[in-house]
C-alpha cells in the first residue's frame, strides 16, 4: 500500500484517479476547491484552492507528515476561450496549471530526494504541441508544464525520484469544450493511464497515440501558417 496525494480531485480525471487508487488499497489524500465526494476510510480530503495563499503552507504540512507521501499526482487545471476584455484570467490559468504544480513539486521533492524514492505525476495535454488563437493561455500553460516537468524528470531520474508528464488528448470532462473531439477518452480510461504510470519510471506518457500523431501533424500545419504570416 502506498500513501498518495491527488491535487484537483473533485471531478473528472482526478476524481477517477482517487477512486481507482482507493480500490487498489492505497491510502489517498485529496485537495480540491470543492468538498470531497468520497466516503472511504482510506481517504482524507482538504478543501483548498491551489490559487489560495494557504496552498503552499498546507503542502508543506503534508510533506512533513509520517509516513511520507510516496507520490503526488497533480490533476488541477482550468482554461477558457480567450476574452480580450478579461486577460487577467489568463494569469490565473498559468497560476493553476503551471505554478500550482511547481509549488507541489518544490514541497515534496526535497523529502523524496532524501529518501531516494518518490513519484511526481502531472497531467498535461497534447495541446503542448500547438499554438492557439482561441485559448492561448491554456495551450501555453500545457507547453510550459510539459517542458518544465520533463526536464525536471530527466534531472531527477539518476537520484531515484520519478517525474512523469502525462499528455492527454480530449477527455470527456468539463475541460473538453471543443465542438470536435477526436479520439475522446472517458475519465475512467484516462485515470487508468495515470494509475498505471505510478507503476513505472517513464518521463513522458502520451495518450491516445492516434491523437498524439494528429497533434504533430497539426503542429506542422500551424508552423506553416505562422511562417506565412511573416
Amino acid at each position: 500500500m502506498n500513501n498518495i496525494l491527488v491535487i484537483g480531485n473533485s471531478s473528472g480525471i482526478g476524481l477517477e484517479v482517487t477512486k481507482q487508487l482507493l480500490a487498489l488499497g492505497h491510502a489517498v489524500a485529496g485537495i480540491s476547491k470543492s468538498p470531497g465526494a468520497i466516503d472511504n476510510g482510506g481517504y482524507r480530503h482538504f478543501m483548498l484552492d491551489v490559487r489560495s495563499g494557504q496552498f503552499k503552507a498546507k503542502l508543506e504540512e503534508l510533506a512533513a507528515e509520517e509516513p511520507p507521501f510516496d507520490a503526488c499526482v497533480y490533476c488541477a487545471g482550468i482554461g477558457e476561450e480567450l476574452d480580450l476584455d478579461r486577460l487577467a484570467f489568463d494569469v490565473e490559468v498559468l497560476d493553476v496549471n503551471v505554478r500550482g504544480a511547481m509549488v507541489a513539486a518544490a514541497c515534496f521533492i526535497p523529502g523524496m530526494l532524501r529518501r531516494k524514492a518518490g513519484h511526481i505525476v502531472v497531467l498535461s495535454s497534447l495541446a503542448d504541441e500547438l499554438v492557439s488563437p482561441d485559448a492561448p493561455a491554456y495551450f501555453a500553460s500545457k507547453a510550459a508544464l510539459s517542458s518544465y516537468f520533463e526536464g525536471l524528470g530527466l534531472a531527477l531520474r539518476p537520484k531515484g525520484v520519478v517525474v512523469t508528464n502525462i499528455r492527454f488528448g480530449f477527455v470527456d470532462t468539463k475541460m473538453a469544450k471543443s465542438p470536435v473531439k477526436p479520439f475522446l477518452l472517458k475519465p475512467s480510461a484516462a485515470a487508468a493511464v495515470v494509475v498505471a504510470a505510478l507503476g513505472h519510471r517513464r518521463v513522458r506518457v502520451s495518450r491516445p497515440l492516434s491523437m498524439a500523431l494528429l497533434a504533430k501533424i497539426l503542429r506542422f500545419l500551424v508552423g506553416v501558417r505562422l511562417w506565412c504570416c511573416r
